[in-house]
């Protein structure tokens, strides 16, 4: 009955020892260099890699000492050095997990991410109890829901978190190009004054230039019209012979 007991325990930790091999298996392939690199920039992956918890693939409270630990790994995995083959695309990797990193590594942006982690799991607490509502309204006796499953709850968040980081960079850009537009007006309208400015001075300068021409002009116009004056005025009249009225009888 001993050894019988023995060997079950034996064989439990055996196969608690087996799992956990194949799990570090599993992670260890997809730390590939070609995994981790088609993983970055596979289609669809452009709001994924938004959230830098998902990039680096660590979990939100990972201490920081671990993180860099993480990042080190990671950012070797896709140097362009490591990957002569694939370099441009291992660049592009690289730049993305650089970027990740350097969100997680200050302090202020951490926590701006872990604010975003912590409204996700909000949402998703809501979503759940709402669920439970609904379940008990419609007589339901069993109001359990797929999130009460650990890895379902975590992949809940994932995704809820993934959507939020998306939302703020989809306002990001919205600000981005509604300030674009606006300088770009401003822009527009400080040409358009600098023109009309441009174009009165012009204006102003031609006028000035000609302002002499004019005058003489005035002055030959008036002089002419006044020595016709004098000669008409000079001009004999010549003998003019009175009427003669008719005789009356």
């Amino acid at each position: 009955m001993m050894a019988g007991s023995s060997a079950v325990e034996s064989d439990a930790k055996f196969d608690s020892f087996y799992n956990e091999v194949k799990k570090i298996e599993k992670q260890d392939s997809v730390l590939t260099s070609a995994q981790q690199i088609e993983r970055l920039l596979r289609p669809g992956a452009t709001y994924r890699n938004l959230n830098p918890f998902e990039v680096l693939q660590i979990e939100p409270d990972l201490p920081i000492g671990d993180l860099k630990k993480k990042y080190k790994r990671m950012s070797i995995l896709v140097h362009p050095d490591k990957n002569p083959d694939d370099r441009e695309r291992a660049q592009t990797a690289f730049d993305i997990i650089n970027k990740a990193y350097k969100a997680l590594e200050d302090e202020t942006t951490r926590q701006k991410c872990m604010d975003v982690v912590e409204e996700a799991k909000f949402k998703v607490d809501s979503a759940i109890q709402e669920k439970r509502k609904k379940l008990k309204k419609d007589g339901k006796k069993d109001v359990s829901v797929d999130e009460d499953d650990p890895e379902k709850y975590k992949r809940a968040i994932q995704v809820q978190t993934m959507k939020l980081f998306a939302d703020m960079e989809r306002k990001r850009r919205e600000l981005e190009t509604r300030d674009q537009e606006e300088r770009k007006r401003k822009r527009e309208q400080e040409i358009e004054e600098e023109e009309t400015k441009k174009a009165q001075k012009e204006w102003n300068k031609n006028f000035e230039e000609s302002r002499e021409g004019r005058v003489t002009s005035w002055q030959n116009f008036k002089a002419g019209k006044t020595s016709k004056k004098a000669a008409k005025a000079k001009k004999p009249l010549g003998f003019r012979p009175p009427k003669l009225k008719p005789e009356q009888r």
